[in-house]
This record gives structure tokens, sequence and C-alpha cells, in this order.
């Protein structure tokens, strides 16, 4: 019909997931998250940076990434724990390729009560999670805005829903980059840029298994016990699987989610307790 929107059209050139010719830099991805996210990425033809600070674990990482379509991978060695050698390596990085997804994600928080943690914790890990997105994405930026096309996307915590139990200093801070996440979506859509955060909820994971080990040690409780209480409080009766929390990590790199922009959203098997 005449005037209509040409939603054939439309959807053949949208909703494309395909990721041939683009670069995608994945921090934190020698395991869990950060490593599955890299492989969903490089299964849909993008070209993968792994980043993280142990070289051995990075090579191996490498290795287990498509390679099909002709995609090619690499790492860069830097530790998350120290802002500057981070701005240094991915600077270097920068100045030969041009980056068109940017998956920020780092180890959480040592977990412990907000009124006991020292101040030296709440530095180290605002340095860690906030302060080294920020270097990274605005190194990355420039590419981006020049390609019309960006897609930063933040491994943070349902933390930013509702604050968890004994995670004191990962609930501040995980907050904080969720608001600094809006604040840069609002400032960088213009140019064709998409920043979000994905809220994984309890993913079986290392990670998983220290937070459970922790509170079996404080709690006396056996880590059976605390599993099954942690299993009861997610609708989905399981914990969910790293390769779970890359899928949407994948759809948001994606041309498919141009229009996907500001949100955190939660992986998380229904647990989290609001809208």
């Amino acid at each position: 019909m005449e005037g209509t929107f040409p939603f054939p059209c439309y959807f053949r050139s949208m909703l494309s997931t395909d990721l041939s010719g683009k670069n995608a830099l994945v921090a934190g991805s020698t395991q869990g998250i950060g490593l599955a996210s890299a492989q969903a990425l490089a299964a849909l033809g993008a070209n993968c940076i792994l980043i993280a600070r142990n070289e051995a674990s990075l090579k191996a990482a490498v290795q287990t990434l498509a390679t099909d379509a002709g995609q090619q991978h690499s790492y860069v060695v830097a530790d998350y724990s120290m802002p500057e050698q981070v701005r240094t390596a991915v600077s270097t990085l920068v100045a030969s390729v041009n980056i068109h997804i940017l998956v920020n994600n780092s180890g959480g928080p040592a977990a412990g009560p907000a009124s006991t943690a020292t101040t030296e914790a709440f530095l180290q890990a605002f340095n860690q999670h906030l302060i080294c997105n920020h270097i990274v994405t605005g190194l990355v930026l420039p590419a981006m805005k020049a390609a019309q096309y960006g897609r930063v996307i933040n491994i943070i915590s349902t933390s930013v829903k509702i604050p968890l139990k004994g995670l004191g200093v990962s609930n501040t801070i995980r907050g904080a980059v969720a608001s600094w996440a809006k604040t840069m979506a609002n400032e960088v859509a213009s140019f064709g840029i998409t920043v979000n955060n994905v809220l994984p909820g309890a993913t079986a994971t290392g990670r998983l298994s220290s937070i459970i080990e922790n509170k079996s040690a404080k709690s006396g409780q056996e880590k059976e016990e605390v599993t099954g209480e942690m299993l009861a409080e997610i609708p989905a009766g399981r914990f969910g699987a790293p390769e779970e929390i890359a899928s949407v990590v994948a759809f948001l790199a994606t041309p498919a989610a141009a229009y996907v922009n500001g949100t955190s959203i939660p992986v998380d098997g229904g647990r989290t307790g609001s809208i």
C-alpha cells in the first residue's frame, strides 16, 4: 500500500545479527562470562581482541574462538587493577585497530558488608570497574563515531536493580557504573553508538563458587545448604550458564539492537524482584 512503512525491506537491512568485519574488544575474557561473550561474538563473525592480565590464559582463550568465516583474533595483556597500564595497552591497540564493539567486564569485588568495608576497598573497586571502563570507552569512541557504529556493553550485576546481601562494595560500584553508562548512552546515541548494561544473576562461574564458599564459611552452613537457599530464590530453579549471559551480550552488539540504548537488562532466571 502506498505510503506504508516498508517493513520487509527494513527488517532485512536492520535485523541483522552478522558481525562480519566488526572488531570487538572483550575484557576479562579468559574465563566465565567474558570468555563466553567473546565466543558468541566470534560465532557471529566478529574479530575479537581479548584483554586480561594472564598471557598464558589469553593464548588458550583465543584458540577457542571461531575462525570459520576468516575471523582474526588476538589479545592484549593488561591488569584492570592498574588503570594506567590499561590505558597504555589499549592506546597502543587503537592506534592500529578500529574497535566497533566493546565489552567492559571485570571480576567482582570481594564479598562483605558495606559497613565494615575499608575506603581502600571502595577505591580499588572504583578504579577497576568504573575508571577502567571509562578509560577504555574513551579510547575506542573516536573510531566508533567515525564508523557511525558502536556498541558498548557493560557486564555488571542485578544489584543495580536491588542490592544483594553481603556484597556492599560491589553493590555500590555496580550502581556507579550503571549511572555512568546511562549518561554515556545519552551523549553518544546520535553517532550510532549504543551503551547498555547486562546484569547477570547467579551464574555458574568461579565468582559464584567463591560467593558460596564465603557464605558457607561465615554462616557455618554446608555449601550444599547455601546453594539450595540461593536456588530457591530463582524462579527458573537453576543457576545460569555463562553462554546464556553471552547470548544477550552478542545480540546487543549486532545491528538488530540498534534501538536498544541506555538499558540495564537482567539475565537472571527471574530472580530480581522488580519490573
